[in-house]
């Protein structure tokens, strides 16, 4: 029942006194509808001690017998009103309380996404929710995420390991009941690929055979890459080497088929400002659809009743909540506004801790933090200058002190855990003294000379506080000027792709367990590189290793090309990430994961007992 304005106009001790006297009478009502506290204060405020004038006499001064006989209409409707008021104004539960009744999930992003394309999202907020939208080839277990069938139910890998055959479901649908075949993941493989479309993650494409070259504009004939489908239900891929990580690369977003017919009609399929993913014409092949889109303020997904595996989605719906900090997260959800926060504040941390509630969760996590530095700055392209502010940073401080311990102060940029048997060289180190004379030597000693650097971070997490840090070790150790720069992370994200930052507050997480997941995002021609650094000696050897077999081989040449770009310094790693975050006990099928991948497929509510 909707609230009626009628309801601001009534006295409290008028709606108490009618309110029983209709329960003796024994009047019909709902309970379904409040009124504000502010509703009564507008009642005081145009009436104070005066009854409305559409109520004749209050009801306690007459008798009951002749209520039903005497009263007006208006009073009438007044005291039924009044009692709805009375019923209708116990707790109703919170979002988080009724999400659990209804199967609605309740999750927080660290920012509002940019895009829902799939093939341009970029930051984590965007992949979490496209995820949800869209299902490649193969998906991933809720457990340990080794890869599983997902459109495809089978395949076949050839004994060189260069040719994967899958084999697409029959009863595989778009949201909008058509079949999704294998002539669309070609499709949207070639559109990924259009170097008119700037897609980003294109690594993630590069094993396949001459996809390089056809992304980057040396190869035209989209038939040369070494993606087919022989018939509607089956697709070919060719790859260029042996990649023992390549099915886990397909659960990427960039590997996610799209429904050409849809952005057609919206559009150029490879134009960036395409409004496809508007929920008025979106089309997606998830275990979701998107139903609303209202930035900055809510994503709504609901379950896709077309979809292939319906029966094991358990979800109703999820609610995607952009939040714009990570205080404000916190605040949802000690109100029972979220079931999951993406992080947790720093100052909060012990408190949760202390108290050992339920819902702090902390896991490990294949994901570093890093400040990127824009190479074509006509003083951060001198490297003895990146590299005295990386040595300048005392990390172990700002793990300790602002980090409160819960992530591992980074001396690399690939996690020590990222795989078994890979060894990071340990380079980056806290030498102020080296620091100091290498910024000598460049031409500014004591930072006399150098203007003031500016420091970009996006407004969500903790990011400013981190950068509040950084910036006094920068002042007191190298004296230089540092002006921290807070802008919403679309617009960041815009200075990213087009280099107009100086320094950049960044993190990489993994998509697979493997350090060419962190290395390969530098090498030259890399659309997530975003540094202006090229090395040819750093690119050969990961090609190098790309060619080579034997896993202490292949491990020792990544190991050399990781010396170079920590010698190089393009970026500052700052810590590994551990994910710190909060979920409320009733959320199950949520799994501690190393890529803190969560497939919502497989996640549903539960009430506490």
């Amino acid at each position: 029942m909707r609230r009626l304005s009628i309801l601001s106009f009534v006295r409290p001790s008028l709606a108490t006194s009618t309110a029983r006297t209709l329960l003796r009478v024994g009047v019909g009502f709902r309970t379904d509808a409040c009124v504000s506290p502010i509703a009564w204060a507008n009642v005081f405020r145009r009436y104070g001690n005066r009854r409305p004038p559409f109520v004749s006499q209050p009801a306690e001064d007459r008798p009951i017998r002749r209520l039903r006989s005497r009263i007006s209409d208006h009073g009438l409707l007044l005291a039924v009103l009044c009692l709805l008021f009375l019923a209708g104004c116990k707790p109703r539960g919170t979002p988080v309380e009724r999400g659990i009744t209804d199967q609605i999930l309740y999750r927080s992003l660290s920012a509002d996404p940019s895009d829902l394309d799939p093939h341009l999202v970029t930051g984590l907020p965007g992949i979490n929710v496209t995820s949800a939208l869209f299902e490649g080839l193969v998906t991933e277990s809720p457990v340990d995420l080794h890869p599983v069938a997902g459109v495809a139910e089978s395949w076949e890998i050839s004994p060189e390991a260069l040719i994967y055959t899958f084999h697409l479901r029959s009863n595989a649908r778009w949201s909008n009941g058509q079949a999704v075949t294998a002539h669309d993941f070609v499709a949207s493989c070639q559109r990924a690929l259009t170097p008119a479309l700037g897609a980003s993650n294109l690594e993630f494409i590069d094993p396949v055979r001459n996809a390089r070259a056809y992304r980057l504009g040396r190869l035209t004939d989209f038939t040369q890459v070494g993606i087919t489908a022989p018939d509607a239900r089956t697709v070919r891929i060719q790859l260029e080497h042996p990649t023992p990580y390549f099915l886990s690369l397909l659960t990427h977003p960039i590997w996610f088929p799209v429904y050409l017919p849809a952005l057609e009609k919206s559009g150029s399929p490879t134009a960036r400002d395409n409004r496809w993913t508007r929920p008025a014409t979106f089309v997606g092949n998830g275990p979701f659809t998107l139903k609303e889109w209202n930035p900055g303020t809510l994503i709504l997904a609901e379950k896709s009743p077309t979809y292939w595996d319906a029966s094991t989605v358990r979800l109703r719906a999820i609610r995607f909540l952009p939040a714009t900090s990570v205080d404000t997260e916190e605040r949802s959800f000690r109100a029972g506004q979220v079931h999951i926060t993406e992080a947790l504040p720093l100052a909060r941390l012990e408190a949760y801790r202390r108290e050992k509630n339920p819902a702090l969760t902390v896991s490990p996590f294949l994901d570093t933090y890093f400040y990127r530095l824009n190479v074509t700055h006509p003083i951060l392209n001198e490297v003895k200058v990146r590299r005295a502010l990386s040595l300048a940073l005392d990390r172990r401080l700002i793990n300790e002190t602002i980090l409160r311990g819960q992530q591992r102060p980074a001396f690399s940029f690939t996690p020590p855990d990222c795989t078994t048997g890979y060894v990071p060289p340990s380079l980056v180190l806290n030498d102020t003294i080296t620091a100091r004379a290498l910024l000598t030597e460049a031409g500014y000693p004591g930072g006399h000379g150098l203007p003031p650097f500016e420091l970009l971070i996006n407004i969500s997490g903790n990011h400013q506080i981190i950068a509040e840090a950084v910036q006094a070790m920068w002042q007191h150790e190298l004296g230089l000027d540092v002006r921290i720069v807070s802008m919403e992370q679309s617009a960041a994200l815009e200075q990213r792709r087009n280099l107009t930052y100086q320094i950049l507050r960044s993190d990489w997480a993994a998509d697979y367990p493997d350090p060419k997941a962190f290395l390969e995002i530098f090498t030259s021609d890399a659309e997530s590189n975003h540094t202006g650094w090229k090395n040819e000696k750093y690119d050969a050897l990961l090609a190098e290793a790309d060619r080579t077999a034997d896993p202490a081989n292949r491990f020792a040449l990544l190991q050399r090309a990781e010396t170079i770009l920590l010698d190089e310094s393009p970026l500052i790693p700052i810590y590994h990430l551990s994910t710190v975050r909060l979920v409320h006990p009733a959320v199950k099928g949520w799994y501690p994961t190393l890529l803190d991948h969560h497939p919502y497929k497989h996640v549903w509510l539960e009430a506490v007992k």
